[in-house]
């Protein structure tokens, strides 16, 4: 987690810990909170406003036949 905090690319992280692919090294890089915190703050305000997604009926049978 450290070496994704410094900015190091997960792939040389997968590389480095020995995974075969970047999947198996993706459980140990769950972001932190300061870390999501830090993405956060860098994403500007939505210029709508805010909605609730409503699925289409299509949608909305193919989801309750699952």
């Amino acid at each position: 987690m450290e070496l994704l905090q410094a900015g190091v690319d997960p792939f040389n992280i997968a590389l480095w810990m020995g995974h075969e692919s970047l999947q198996t090294t993706q459980i140990y890089l769950d972001a932190s909170l300061e870390l999501k915190e830090k993405i956060l703050a860098n994403v500007g305000p939505h210029d709508g406003k805010p909605v609730r997604y409503r699925p289409d009926s299509k949608l909305a049978t193919f989801l309750k036949g699952l």
